[in-house]
């Protein structure tokens, strides 16, 4: 088995709050959010690997740690053989151009003062992929790879709509001819047939371009659309993960096939029998003891408070972080819903 192009192992990250005006005023941190705790996976290069979660799950926070626009508190990154943790300035800023991100909101991503055109051609003049001599042919390259007339260079991002804006991002990204492409929550703004529109061109540049792709979104349609391994996240943990295919048709975690009941079916005749995920996400100031997820697992056992489980592999690459497997027995573990 190859090397993979990128390796994250006990990845966390945490940040300090404040309980009161006195405390903030004193600049005391008194508590902290743990946003992502021990994560690890591998992700080889031309593979697309897609995290999903609920909001508040971690799944942002890991995206910008990648790239440590967030700084890791432990853990490594290693990314083609560079230490990302570890990297100093001529390192990380090769990193950052090898790898890009795509933003939710690409308004806020773009300079509104700029035309599409300047915007993109600085990011290839920056790091040295153009000429400004040579910026108006560059620029129509990469707007016609994106979907985009060669006329849209002259306006501004104001005047266009959300989704050629997310192409211009798309663009600007690809300026730089990175290897890995990180799309946080690239499409949840975007009205449905825009999705699927962007959805089609990621897929077209990842074959095109032999990109590696970290996909990251709350809504499994566009994971299972784009991915082809999966990482469920929840609480800042990945419960569940293993490739795409195997994880949604086979969930071996009671979130995964929560959400998995959530996803919306075009078939009235599948009904619900109960609601999909029960119950508010915890506030992570206030983690639940042992397994994270069982104040809102209906299949929770005494063992689910006292011990924290670990991933373990129940199929080909599949792992899950279960004491129970509530969706159909493997080896010695039990089956809850064969009891009586």
């Amino acid at each position: 088995m190859s090397e993979p192009l990128l390796s994250v192992r006990g990845l966390a990250k945490w940040f300090p709050v404040r309980r009161s005006a006195p405390d903030y005023l004193r600049r005391t941190p008194v508590q902290r959010v743990t946003a992502v705790d021990g994560v690890s996976f591998d992700l080889g290069a031309r593979e697309t690997l897609g995290i999903v979660g609920e909001s508040g799950s971690g799944k942002s926070t890991l995206a910008r740690c990648l790239i440590r626009l967030h700084e890791p508190d432990t853990g490594t990154i290693v990314f083609d053989q560079i230490d990302v943790g570890k990297a100093v300035k001529d390192e990380l800023r090769t990193v950052r151009r090898r790898m890009q991100m795509v933003f939710q909101n690409p308004y806020t991503s773009l300079n509104p003062r700029l035309t599409v055109g300047s915007a993109v051609l600085e990011a290839g003049v920056v790091h040295g992929q153009t000429t400004k001599e040579n910026g108006k042919a560059f620029v129509a390259d990469l707007l016609g790879l994106v979907g985009l007339p060669a006329g849209v260079a002259d306006r501004r991002p104001r005047e266009l709509s959300g989704g050629q804006r997310q192409r211009v991002a798309v663009a600007r990204a690809l300026a730089v001819r990175p290897d890995v492409i990180i799309a946080d929550e690239a499409v949840s703004g975007l009205d449905v047939s825009i999705q699927a529109q962007i959805l089609n061109l990621f897929e077209e540049l990842r074959d095109r371009l032999d990109l590696t792709m970290v996909f990251i979104s709350h809504q499994l349609s566009v994971i299972s659309h784009v991915s082809d391994a999966v990482a469920i996240m929840y609480l800042g943990r990945i419960v569940e993960q293993g490739p795409t295919r195997s994880v949604f048709s086979n969930p071996q975690h009671p979130y995964t096939k929560g959400l998995l009941d959530a996803n919306p079916t075009p078939d009235p005749a599948q009904k619900r029998q109960q609601p999909a995920v029960q119950g508010e996400l915890p506030s992570p100031l206030e983690i639940p003891s042992g397994c994270r997820f069982r104040t809102r697992c209906p299949f929770a056992q005494e063992i689910c408070a006292e011990l924290d489980p670990a991933l373990e592999q129940v199929g080909p690459e599949h792992l899950a972080a279960c004491h129970i497997l509530p969706f159909g027995s493997t080896g010695s573990r039990t089956n809850p819903t064969m009891e009586g």
